[in-house]
């Protein structure tokens, strides 16, 4: 199996293992962790194929995983700080608990 095969491989595992975590949790927390694993299932993509495709010296994978880690950074900011208000208000970060956005 060649490196960039197992790179997918291993991407995939946890792309999967993210989404079942947002199908199928109902914390809010454990969401949030499972959109973080596909956002790093996403930035292995893009360095495998980066190092294993054709000779690019622009760099373009690494500023393709730099630009969303900071997304992902600004994801978990944002979202904790909206799970953190929903706690406040509703003393659960139980997601089926949350059927209303009225105040």
């Amino acid at each position: 199996m060649t490196p960039l095969a197992m790179l997918l491989t291993l991407s995939s595992l946890m792309f999967t293992l993210g989404l079942l975590a947002v199908l199928t949790r109902r914390n809010a927390i454990l969401v949030l962790v499972g959109i973080e694993l596909m956002l790093n299932a996403a930035n292995i993509n893009f360095i495998g194929f980066w190092r294993y495709g054709p000779t690019d010296p622009a760099l373009t994978g690494p500023m393709f995983v730099l630009f969303s880690i900071a997304i992902a950074a600004a994801e978990a900011a944002v979202g904790l700080a909206i799970i953190l208000m929903v706690f406040r208000h509703t003393r659960s970060t139980d997601l089926n608990k949350l059927d209303s956005l009225h105040g």
